[in-house]
């Protein structure tokens, strides 16, 4: 029952971060949005891991984690380029 719960909260958070990646007033603001995306992600593969019991998915988390933060870094490199 609580496990239904934590997904359906991390299923709004999601919601509403790709709502504001979509109507995000600025670049700056579909970039964070972006980011919270990737950061929920990893939290739930953290989570799922746990759940499972399995270690693979914590090696997969932290290969996403760092992608993600890779991904974030070009990102706004190429915002700040860009003003």
């Amino acid at each position: 029952m609580i496990n239904t719960l934590v997904f359906l909260l991390i299923g709004i958070g999601v919601f509403f971060a790709f709502l504001r990646l979509v109507i995000g007033p600025s670049s700056f603001d579909r970039v964070l949005s972006l980011d919270i995306i990737n950061i929920i992600v990893t939290g739930t593969l953290v989570f799922v891991g746990f759940i499972f019991n399995n270690e693979l998915y914590l090696d997969i988390a932290i290969v996403y984690a760092i992608l993600s933060f890779i991904e974030t870094v070009v990102f706004a490199r190429y915002l700040e380029g860009s003003i």
